[in-house]
């Protein structure tokens, strides 16, 4: 136990917690306010109370599976000190006792890593019976007991941890317990739907790189991901990837959407973009001729076995698809610009076809030396939309039903005025319709 600093004003739970109840912030508030990082919500952990103490303090319950309460005024979550009981395989297989005499201490045992198993009390004294403040000064990611092995969220839980703070490296022995469990089949217990929740935040860390290097090195990655995991060792022509390895490039692609800030949608399309080169023949490497229509294939399995959200699926699709195109479309005249813009589905999702844009600009500047490099086929595909949705469909509509044309003929007139206004927005041959 610990000294800390004064606790912060503003806890509010002392005005109407049970009268001989304890209560600690716990988790990740504890935890980032010792590296100096700007706090999320606050977990909060009640020590010797009930259920029904804290419905009496005016508490009201969330928790399904164990007691979690809202307190009246902030909305913050209680939860119960409890301890857990292994049952059966995977997340769902645990038994939880929650009871007046369970202890702080019992209830950071049950806890994944030490660095989130600390807890300050209302005085401002740390309690840390793990080592959490340890392992942060040295930055180490290490779990807190055996029963880590029981939880294999906990594997997608420590390679996220990894991908958010830069520079943390697991304990050997937690490594160590990480592909025992993979071994044992415990990932093969995960619900689709926790994959995916760890794998999107996970994306969206300032480095989502670590979280697949480490899936991989636990062995996680090939039970969870093979499409991706299959992409390391797959060679490329080196005068257009200086990196060489297909994995390494998309662990750079991966970095590049977060230095870009990119949305989650782009960052799973840049995952996702590459799949096919992981299946190319192995005669025809070093290129991978048709690897986008591989990929789409791909891609489409792995959206229905996570459950991938509807967005994150559509823009993915459209990336993997058509960025080769969307590189090479310096070299387009007008007429192929706007079939481009046509098969993004642009004029219907402008805002859409601009993610497009960014995942291919992540692509692009994520290859060795080429990070700090302009991606041209941005502004000019940008040009060429406004361009394109400034030609009024309505009126020519009009003027082809004046001159009896309708159905196809209509579309296809619509199309050359949108090729005549990219071509002269641009200052390009316009070309013929197809």
């Amino acid at each position: 136990m610990t000294q800390g600093s004064p606790p912060e004003q503003g806890v509010h739970f002392v005005a109407t917690a049970p009268q001989d109840a304890q209560v600690f912030v716990v988790g990740g508030a504890v935890r980032d306010e010792l590296l100096g990082i700007a706090g999320r919500d606050r977990d909060w952990v009640v020590v010797g109370s009930t259920p029904q103490q804290m419905l009496d303090a005016g508490f009201l319950p969330v928790g399904r599976d164990f007691p979690v309460f809202l307190h009246p005024q902030t909305h913050e979550e209680y939860a119960l000190a409890r301890s857990e009981r292994k049952t059966g395989p995977g997340y769902h297989g645990f038994s939880f006792h929650a009871a007046p005499d369970v202890t702080l201490e019992q209830d950071l045992a049950r806890r994944d890593l030490t660095i989130n198993a600390i807890a300050r009390a209302a005085d401002g004294t740390l309690i840390d019976p793990y080592g959490g403040q340890r392992d942060l000064a040295a930055r180490v990611l290490r779990h807190v007991s055996p029963a880590f092995a029981e939880d294999p969220v906990r594997i997608l839980r420590v390679a996220r941890f990894a991908a958010r703070f830069d520079g943390f490296s697991v304990a050997p022995e937690t490594l160590a317990l990480m592909r025992d469990m993979v071994d044992g089949g415990e990932v093969d217990h995960l619900v689709p739907e926790r994959v995916w929740q760890e794998l999107a935040r996970g994306l969206m860390e300032p480095r989502p790189s670590r979280m697949f290097e480490l899936l991989r090195e636990c062995g996680a990655l090939q039970r969870l991901l093979p499409e991706v995991a299959r992409l390391w060792g797959v060679p490329q022509r080196a005068e257009h990837h200086p990196e060489v390895d297909t994995g390494v490039h998309l662990m750079m692609v991966l970095d590049m959407s977060a230095r870009l800030d990119a949305p989650l949608t782009v960052r799973y399309a840049c995952l996702g973009h590459d799949l096919g080169k992981g299946s190319t023949p192995a005669e025809l490497l070093p290129r991978h001729i048709g690897h986008e229509q591989r990929s789409v294939a791909l891609l489409r399995g792995l959206n229905e076995r996570l459950r991938v959200p509807i967005d994150c699926r559509e823009l993915a699709d459209v990336v993997a698809r058509e960025h080769g195109n969307v590189h090479r479309s310096g070299e387009f005249g007008a007429a192929a610009l706007v079939r481009l813009l046509e098969r993004c589905d642009a004029f219907r999702k402008p805002a859409r076809f601009h993610e497009v844009l960014q995942a291919c600009e992540c692509d692009a500047r994520g290859r060795l030396g080429f990070e700090d490099t302009a991606y041209a086929p941005s502004p000019r595909l940008a040009a060429a939309l406004v361009a394109a949705r400034a030609v009024d469909t309505a009126q020519v509509a009009a003027a082809a039903a004046a001159r009896g044309e309708s159905g196809p003929a209509v579309g296809t007139a619509i199309q050359q005025r949108r090729i005549e206004a990219v071509g002269t927005a641009l200052g390009i041959t316009t070309g013929p319709v197809d």
